[in-house]
């Protein structure tokens, strides 16, 4: 599957759902579960849809405890569409839930999973600096990553579970941080290939 990059600046959770509510309007439709919503923005974004968040903290409209969780509480084909955005790098049970998001999704699912290494090389090659969601704070924090992988490890694991899951894959949108074409060009001759996404793109999407 040939994966596309779009060039987006995603600054904050409620600018990221409001790109996430534009760019797959075409799948959220009928009804919406919204798997690890926190604050749930997408419930007000998300006009004539019945909306359904879920998550162990924030605003959701189920509280539950993912990584707690062996089985969703729906029904099999439960919501039209079922979306879990850069979440499953939280959850220790990732190949578990993944396998349950299948199960409840009636039509679509949409998954994103974030690129570990883009946030970690700068500090990596100073040699300083603290790795967002993977440092050894004193107390344990809430939002944690569980998972350090590159973007092309999460391009091959999505891949695989289409094949193994018999799932259709849609879409593949890389997202990367808008540059210059020069930027970008002079980086991929010192990069090429799969090497410049594993250093310079931020985020996967998926639609199944």
């Amino acid at each position: 599957m040939n994966w596309k990059t779009e060039y987006v600046t995603v600054s904050s959770r409620l600018a990221r759902s409001k790109f996430v509510a534009a760019r797959f309007k075409d799948y959220l439709k009928e009804s919406v579960l919204d798997v690890g919503c926190f604050e749930a923005p997408l419930r007000e974004l998300l006009k004539g849809v019945a909306y359904t968040g879920i998550d162990a903290a924030g605003n959701p409209d189920i509280t539950l405890n993912l990584e707690a969780c062996e089985r969703l509480p729906f029904e099999t084909n439960s919501f039209y569409c079922v979306m879990c955005i850069d979440t499953l790098e939280h959850l220790d049970n990732l190949h578990a839930l993944f396998q349950d998001l299948i199960r409840i999704s009636k039509r679509y699912l949409i998954i994103s999973l974030p690129n570990s290494w883009c946030d970690a090389r700068h500090r990596i090659d100073r040699g300083k600096g603290s790795i967002g969601h993977y440092g050894l704070p004193l107390e344990k924090p809430v939002d944690r990553h569980k998972w350090f992988f590159s973007l092309t490890e999460a391009r091959s694991f999505l891949e695989a579970k289409a094949e193994k899951n018999a799932l259709s894959i849609i879409e593949m949108v890389v997202t990367e941080k808008p540059r210059s074409s020069f930027v970008r060009l002079c980086r991929k001759i010192r990069y090429p290939g799969d090497r410049y996404k594993n250093r310079y793109a931020q985020t996967i999407w998926v639609v199944y």
